[in-house]
């Protein structure tokens, strides 16, 4: 039967190209079957008039439309629904059901009840969003990731692609990890040292599964990642709290009788202390001869624009009892999900049968599209770009802090792209986040960075990573406010 033009409609507001959305119209009506083999479309002109569009644009879509079989042409009749067109399933509708097991019961909710950082899913309509690790698409190069990944998608590179490698990484990676992203750190590795991982998080948690568990002792700092105590404290573990200073963390801090001890050494989280080299070797020492392992979590080490980068524990490890773990997704985006373990062969061996078990490895082609990305010198570029925007933001930031008569609790000497900070006695951050939201401020409370027992509630973080410079003095203008009317 003829199909009206009537019958289709664009929305409002949906993304994607005229073409796209009127092929995804058609695919959608096919799918629900509101549209049945042998129904025949409306003509290009009338359908065009209708929705407002050009002809040809309906008529390049259909013509993607025969091409995925969703259409057929006749000749001169016209456009009809194809008889092989895909169909959705048809099942039953889903009956009501009564919950019958008590889940939170039997799991003891040991994952959901952590605490974590809440950030808005649309945060990018929040004009003032001082939020960490989100990416700025006016620094991206969105230019060249594009041309890596078309690249990444042609026949030369179909195996990388589309191949399972197992427990094994792309080569051509790994290789850029080795000759350009560790030797900035004054890491020198051999590739099967090497883990690549789904992103920095996920090497934590590979780390803890291999290294921890019931019966043994950690050191996290305080405060901390709160990612990382969400890993430790369901795996049975004992966690110790370590108080960090301006420095960082003090090895002479760390009791005797641990087995691994977390830290981010090169911008601590979240105070953004750097620990320097003289604590470092100490803390290298203290684990000789207390016997106990370092994961050092080094996920911001690019972002050093103040000063010259301090080296890598790594770098300054001659037993093999530190655990590296980086990461592309703050230096990239955080969506693409991708970081790497550096460590002894054992280790990485132990490790790499543990991610066969629940991921194999990560998608090829985004291994594939990184690699070029390195290997054309568009991460440099990046990098480079990045810092020159972080440093004026910063700036930008302090005198507007100072200004405002706001305090930093942890400024930090290299860089980075937050500010830790600290409100007066008697204001609680959490009420404060939730009144500057109103105003279309968005800033990080500081109470799930600290350890359950000993957590502070007056400090916050201001990130400066993807708010423009032009929108920070009035952003703080307003945080400024919403403290005094909380005094």
């Amino acid at each position: 039967m003829p199909i009206p033009a009537e019958a289709f409609f664009l929305p409002p507001g949906t993304a994607g190209t005229l073409q796209s959305r009127i092929r995804s119209m058609v695919v959608q009506g096919v799918l629900a079957g509101r549209l049945r083999p042998g129904d025949k479309m409306p003509s290009s002109r009338g359908l065009a008039v209708h929705l407002g569009v050009s002809r040809i644009t309906v008529t390049l879509a259909y013509a993607d439309l025969v091409s995925s079989d969703y259409l057929s042409a006749r000749g001169r009749s016209g456009y009809f629904v194809s008889d092989t067109a895909p169909r959705a399933p048809e099942f039953p509708s889903a009956p009501a059901r009564d919950e019958g097991v008590d889940f939170a019961a039997l799991t003891g909710a040991r994952f959901s009840k952590q605490a974590r950082l809440a950030k808005p899913e649309d945060w990018e309509r929040y004009p003032f969003p001082f939020i960490y690790g989100q990416a700025d698409p006016a620094l991206f190069d969105h230019q060249n990731w594009r041309a890596c990944a078309l690249r990444a998608l042609g026949r030369r590179d179909f195996a990388a692609l589309t191949s399972d490698y197992y427990e094994r990484d792309d080569p051509m990676l790994i290789e850029q990890v080795l000759r350009s992203i560790l030797p900035r750190r004054g890491i020198a590795a051999r590739a099967d040292e090497v883990l690549l991982t789904m992103g920095a998080q996920n090497a934590l948690w590979i780390a803890a599964q291999v290294l921890l568990g019931p019966g043994k002792r950690a050191v996290m700092e305080n405060p901390g990642y709160p990612g990382l105590r969400a890993i430790l404290e369901p795996s049975g573990t004992e966690v110790l709290a370590v108080d960090v200073d301006e420095n960082g963390l003090p090895p002479e801090r760390v009791p005797a009788g641990v087995d691994v001890v977390f830290t981010t050494a090169s911008h601590q989280c979240p105070t953004n202390a750097t620990m320097p080299v003289a604590r470092r070797v100490a803390l290298l020492e203290a684990a000789s001869r207390q016997g106990f392992v370092i994961v050092e979590d080094d996920y911001e080490f690019e972002m050093s624009y103040l000063k010259p980068v301090a080296p890598a524990l790594k770098s300054l490890d001659r037993e093999g009892r530190v655990v590296y773990a980086g990461s592309f997704s703050k230096s990239v985006f955080p969506g693409l999900r991708l970081g790497y373990l550096v460590a002894s062969p054992s280790f990485i061996a132990e490790a790499r049968a543990l991610r066969a078990m629940v991921l194999r490895h990560p998608p090829g082609h985004i291994q594939r599209t990184v690699a070029y990305f390195l290997a054309d010198g568009h991460y440099d570029a990046l990098i480079n770009r990045m810092r020159v925007a972080f440093r004026r933001r910063r700036q930008v930031m302090e005198e507007a802090l100072a200004e405002q008569g706001l305090n930093m609790a942890g400024q930090g000497g290299f860089g980075g792209s937050s500010i830790w900070m600290r409100a007066s006695d008697g204001v609680d951050t959490e009420t404060l986040a939730a009144q500057l939201r109103a105003e279309g401020v968005l800033i990080e409370p500081g109470r799930a960075f600290f350890h359950p027992g000993r957590a502070s509630r007056q400090h916050y973080r201001l990130a400066y990573s993807s708010i423009a410079a032009s929108r920070i003095p009035e952003g703080i203008a307003r945080i400024a406010q919403a403290l005094g009317r909380m005094h």
